[in-house]
């Protein structure tokens, strides 16, 4: 080459997570938040029962880390289809919570709330317009189902999430004390947790391989105990910060797991792969069997249910429309009522 250098090629940008991509459309209705620390709009979608007068259940099904509320409103309005429920009083409503791109990319109006892109998975306050956190979004739209006004005959309100958005149902069931508001006014509330990639643990214990738990090493895994995979550093939303009244709290409540039968690669696209994650075990299906049995071997009247749905791997569709999935969001008396057909949305809900 007579001395020549090789021409040095610049190297490829990295690929960017799929979740790091404007959603393609944001809800229309609104959903005003307002707390002392400022004010914005959710975008919601909607469906099911049309009638507030007859609306006896709402369903909040909350979307995974790709933000898109509309794939999981077709999941869910399938499930309620294909189910004994499909004729009754069953509000569906899902909430979008925006990353500060998706505001950029459509030129939302400036009060819609909007965070950092993963940030709401973990109630973590938002970047505009307002410091709110999605938590006090849920709020909001739990008070609004609840007070008894415009949904006079709701007699429960189901909390339902997978994969991020079941991140989401699992640290607001710990931190939130909407479930006692809501029996003040003689309603029920119920939690759905499908897949997610990790839960809030109240020590440092961790598992083991063979199940055994163990107190894990901190000093390896510096994030271990923070939140949202520990009781450490939690946000400006929690009230109730001391980690045993929580853990007492969380585990009177109402709560059920979806845990999919495959979903077991620890390769996962989507997976939490980090240290704190990997604490909890090498997969989705490991982490929710080793949390459950966390939780069984500290208390044993423990309220929460488990589930594991066979043949379901990662895919919000195949868990909320099997037997399992349709119980848990609609009650243990539901059941399939026919395998009619549903143009689900373009992808479907999965992550």
């Amino acid at each position: 080459m007579n001395g020549a250098h090789a021409e040095t090629r610049p190297a490829a940008p990295a690929a960017r997570p799929r979740n790091e991509t404007p959603v393609a459309e944001i809800g229309k209705a609104l959903l005003r938040v307002e707390t002392a620390d400022g004010s914005g709009n959710l975008p919601l979608y909607t469906g099911g029962c049309t009638d507030p007068a007859a609306t006896s259940r709402a369903v909040i099904m909350l979307h995974g880390r790709l933000r898109d509320a509309y794939a999981y409103l077709h999941t869910t309005l399938h499930a309620r289809a294909v189910s004994s429920a499909h004729e009754d009083g069953t509000l569906i409503v899902v909430p979008q919570f925006l990353a500060s791109a998706d505001v950029e990319h459509h030129r939302a109006d400036a009060d819609c709330l909007h965070w950092e892109w993963t940030a709401w998975m973990a109630g973590l306050d938002a970047r505009g317009p307002a410091p709110l956190s999605s938590f006090d979004a849920l709020d909001a739209l739990v008070e609004q189902l609840a007070r008894g006004t415009r949904y006079p005959a709701i007699e429960e309100i189901v909390i339902a999430g997978h994969s991020g958005g079941a991140q989401v149902a699992q640290r607001y069931a710990i931190l939130s004390s909407a479930p006692e508001r809501c029996a003040a006014h003689g309603i029920a509330m119920r939690f759905v947790i499908a897949n997610p990639s990790s839960y809030a643990w109240f020590d440092g214990l961790r598992p083991r391989a063979d199940g055994s738990l163990h107190l894990a090493d901190r000093e390896a895994c510096p994030g271990l105990d923070e939140w949202k995979y520990g009781m450490h550093g939690l946000p400006r939303y929690a009230v109730l910060r001391d980690a045993a009244a929580l853990e007492h709290r969380y585990v009177e409540r109402d709560v059920a797991y979806l845990a999919g039968e495959l979903d077991c690669d620890p390769a996962h696209p989507a997976l939490d792969r980090s240290c704190a994650a990997n604490a909890q075990g090498p997969h989705r299906l490991a982490r929710a069997r080793a949390y459950y049995a966390y939780l069984r071997g500290r208390h044993a009247a423990l309220r929460h249910t488990w589930h594991e749905v066979p043949g379901a791997g990662h895919s919000a569709e195949a868990m909320f429309t099997s037997i399992q999935g349709i119980r848990a969001l609609f009650g243990d008396d539901a059941s399939i009522a026919s395998q009619r057909p549903f143009v689900a949305a373009a992808g479907g809900a999965s992550e």
